[in-house]
């Protein structure tokens, strides 16, 4: 319906009816496909005014920084003076910045939702809560993946063209395919903590400081049980911090910081922080009482 002022200031009807809808209609994977893209924008600030595109731009630019500069000393200093990090040593030197990004990322996908209204709008959408989780952990995922999986890629590129990295094709897809599994690997860890502590709340803020709270005291407690109790090795599996970059050492067959606890042992924890987050999360919207 449309309508205009005649001269005299009175509205008029100019037009009526209703245009039914005849574009693609793409169902559920298309509703689950555009969540996720919006929640990515939405995370990284796109669209949004520059002060939401500080601390993601800050975050990424930290995860990469050491890659461009390990990369320019492989391409200026002759072969053999200096070495570069191997693969899951990288990953050391931007812990902190995966962390903070994990941090950022879930409560700005979960919590806004419920904060503003927009969960009982996607809700009304083909989605129902298990496909609305489905979108929302897919964004973290692949947010996350900015952070865990361009990094290290970066560094083979680097490695590859300046004739240090893997010999041969298959060697090179190898380490490729162990960069892609790692990365994954820290990501659904990591999204799995971090969207499970954004459920609990309805405040970024305090979502936030919860994955880092969890994060950092982890590490702490394990190492205060393991060399001040002098417990087994094993209360290191609680540092949840350590054990997802613990896992990488692992895929790439090093065995890491922490030689005495079992691969088996670093798969099964990693697999038990990931699981049991995604189960919280799908508790919590069970029982979320949602305002249509």
């Amino acid at each position: 319906m449309s309508s205009f002022d005649s001269p005299d200031n009175t509205a008029q009807i100019a037009a009526r009816g209703f245009q039914p809808y005849v574009g693609e209609r793409s169902g559920v994977p298309g509703a689950i496909r555009s969540v996720t893209w919006q929640a990515m924008r939405s995370t990284l600030g796109l669209g949004r005014p520059a002060k939401n595109k500080i601390f993601p731009v800050i975050s990424v630019a930290i995860a990469y920084v050491p890659a461009i500069v390990f990369i320019g000393l492989a391409v200026l200093i002759p072969s053999g003076i200096v070495d570069g990090p191997t693969y899951p040593e990288y990953y050391g030197f931007v812990t902190s910045a995966i962390v903070l990004f994990a941090a950022l990322v879930a409560p700005e996908v979960l919590v806004a939702d419920r904060r503003n209204g927009m969960l009982a709008m996607y809700l009304s959408t083909p989605l129902h809560r298990g496909t609305y989780l489905v979108a929302k952990m897919l964004a973290v995922v692949v947010t996350l993946g900015l952070v865990t999986l361009g990094p290290p890629i970066l560094v083979l590129l680097g490695y590859t063209f300046d004739g240090s990295g893997p010999d041969g094709l298959g060697n090179w897809l190898i380490v490729l395919m162990r960069i892609i599994l790692s990365g994954v690997a820290v990501s659904g860890a990591l999204t799995a903590i971090s969207m499970a502590a954004s459920c609990l709340t309805d405040r970024r803020a305090f979502a936030a400081i919860g994955v880092v709270l969890v994060v950092l005291a982890t590490p702490i407690l394990a190492g205060a049980l393991v060399d001040g109790a002098e417990l087994s090795e094993n209360w290191r599996l609680i540092d949840v911090f350590s054990m997802p970059f613990e896992l990488v050492f692992r895929i790439f067959g090093d065995p890491g910081n922490f030689p005495a606890v079992s691969t088996a042992a670093v798969i099964g924890v990693n697999l038990a922080w990931t699981v049991g987050g995604f189960s919280v999360v799908a508790w919590r919207y069970s029982r979320l009482v949602i305002a249509r």
